[in-house]
């Protein structure tokens, strides 16, 4: 069996660490794990007066979120929480009332950050919002990455082998809980 994995960057910057620690984690996943991004730079700001007629950003943001059988958050942290453009997309996805994508996803969350506390707090506040979502989340392993530009190529190749061991394990055992969570709630064809 093999599943289908949404990710998203939350940051919209090209420079982005957390674009290259999504690399790396993909380069390091089970075999059985496709993934495809989901883009949250063009989505306007979330409002309820869109409720009644989604634009086409909104559509195809929740549409690649019910095409995936799980999502992946690689996210960076801004002034101690999720970068607004990750909290709007968010928004987006789980709106209107009674048509959250979330629910019942199996999600997990991973961010990079040049500061030693690696995300930390971002990921907590994601996962305060994951938890209203109804997703269902990976708690651990947690994976707080103090981002080395000589451990983490461009390309995501990963030049340490401790570092790939660890995110390897992460991938595997997210692989282990997106199989746990559709053993449990299958999906609906």
């Amino acid at each position: 069996m093999s599943y289908k994995v949404g990710y998203f960057v939350g940051s919209l910057s090209s420079t982005s660490v957390n674009r290259i620690l999504s690399k790396a984690l993909i380069n390091v996943a089970p075999d059985d794990l496709e993934f495809t991004e989901i883009p949250i730079r063009q989505l306007p700001l979330y409002s309820p007066d869109y409720d009644a007629d989604y634009p086409a950003e909104g559509k195809a943001l929740k549409q690649a979120i019910e095409a995936s059988d799980a999502i992946l958050f690689v996210t960076p942290e801004y002034n101690r929480s999720i970068p607004g453009a990750l909290k709007n997309a968010i928004d987006w996805a789980s709106r209107p009332w009674g048509q959250n994508s979330f629910d019942h996803m199996p999600t997990a969350v991973a961010g990079a950050s040049i500061g030693v506390i690696g995300t930390a707090v971002a990921q907590q506040s994601l996962r305060a919002v994951m938890s209203f979502c109804n997703a269902r989340q990976m708690t651990a392993p947690e994976a707080y990455i103090h981002f080395n530009p000589d451990v983490y190529q461009d390309d995501g190749t990963i030049t340490n082998a401790d570092t790939e061991e660890f995110l390897r394990g992460f991938m595997a055992e997210f692989r282990e809980h997106i199989e746990r969570v559709h053993t449990v709630l299958p999906r609906s064809s």
